[in-house]
């Protein structure tokens, strides 16, 4: 059954590759965004395969990216082999192993490509059926690591059950964040499921620039997508009516969207007569709105801020790491979807939840917020040994 599946399956994805490459390629020409990744990963443009016997890791986004570096900085950098999916993860890839580090191949182009390691790592929801099957085939160790089963997710997965436990069986380990993961994992076919706690925990992203802190309040608004700008603009109005000297920052989560937020922040600011200024054109926090358009900054904004909005909660994306900003006491606002973070709010004191109705009342009475607190941290021991026991 299982040699059977491995054909059909590979048969039928490069009868779609096959049939989407004219697509991709006009994509790749109008979105200056994925000008890099879709040549790199559905031509194989400057993407020639890793070296073999390596420790391979495969994230997605820049938050998974950086995320494995607590666990990549106790291996031996010469072993390292990274790839990702999306522009940011590679950004974030590629300070940690510049020579190994590579876009990943869509699945058909994986038989070419991929070379024997000794361990294939994959972060969180990575479930690419030949990505793990060829990887074990030859002669990798298969690890899935941080992961989770958010409530959504888990009803979908259900219906697609059966491809699942296909997946799951070339898979050797599974480092889940909590119990709750580690159940419906199992219960998807799943072997060998421990549970370690959330590996963003592990090692939060640091200061590595100390700015100035303005006198006044300084509220961010950090990791904010599509919607949720507009709704933080209009509750910070409503404080600014109480609190005259306070200051907003946002930060967009995409840098694709810097232009376009800083253009809401500007006919924003010329209506209700605020000043403005993006962070890009002056790193001080003067003027009554920042927008911060520059990556890797956020760790930095927060530890100088009063009061953080978490964005991704409010717009239903799953919310973002609340750990950055707790980790320096502040007061955290996030919104009800945070679907995707449950685990890591849990082992954080003091966030408050709101509805998007109740954002700018609860700005309002900040002095009732709590100063947050991480209570519970996480163990990649684990994960190590795993890993070293091969090399």
């Amino acid at each position: 059954m299982d040699k059977i599946f491995f054909i059909l399956y590979s048969v039928i994805i490069t009868i779609i590759y096959v049939i989407a490459l004219p697509f991709l390629f006009w994509f790749s020409k109008r979105r200056s965004k994925y000008k890099i990744s879709i040549p790199a990963r559905f031509f194989l443009k400057n993407n020639r395969p890793l070296k073999s016997d390596g420790i391979w890791f495969h994230s997605c986004s820049f938050g998974e990216a950086r995320a494995i570096y607590s666990i990549v900085d106790k291996l031996p950098k010469e072993l390292l082999r990274l790839t990702t999916t999306t522009q940011t993860g590679y950004e974030a890839i590629s300070k940690k192993q510049s020579e190994q580090s590579r876009y990943m191949p869509f699945e058909p182009l994986l038989f070419f490509w991929l070379k024997p390691q000794k361990v294939l790592v994959v972060m969180e929801a990575e479930f690419w059926y030949l990505l793990f099957a060829l990887a074990q085939k030859r002669g990798a160790k298969t690890l899935l690591i941080n992961a989770r089963m958010s409530d959504r997710s888990f009803h979908k997965y259900q219906r697609m059950s059966w491809f699942y436990k296909m997946i799951f069986a070339y898979i050797d380990e599974v480092y889940a964040q909590s119990e709750i993961d580690r159940e419906r994992l199992e219960l998807l076919g799943a072997k060998n499921v421990q549970v370690i706690g959330n590996v963003k925990l592990a090692d939060i992203s640091v200061v590595t620039k100390q700015l100035s802190k303005p006198k006044a309040m300084l509220v961010c608004a950090g990791s904010t997508h599509e919607g949720e700008e507009q709704l933080i603009l209009e509750a910070f109005a409503k404080l600014k009516e109480e609190e005259k000297s306070a200051k907003l920052v946002v930060v967009p989560r995409h840098p694709e969207r810097f232009e376009k937020v800083s253009l809401m922040v500007k006919n924003f600011a010329k209506e209700h007569h605020y000043s403005w200024h993006n962070y890009s054109d002056n790193e001080a926090f003067n003027s009554d709105i920042v927008v911060a358009d520059i990556l890797g900054e956020l760790v930095n904004i927060y530890a100088i801020s009063d009061i953080v909005i978490l964005g991704g909660a409010f717009a239903k994306v799953g919310g973002h790491n609340a750990a950055e900003a707790a980790q320096f006491g502040c007061k955290i606002i996030s919104g009800e979807h945070y679907f995707n973070q449950r685990d890591i709010f849990s082992m954080i004191e003091g966030i408050a939840i709101v509805t998007e109705s109740n954002l700018a009342r609860r700005l309002q009475q900040h002095g009732q917020l709590i100063p947050t607190k991480i209570i519970q941290r996480t163990d990649i021991e684990p994960i190590l040994n795993s890993i070293k026991d091969v090399l």
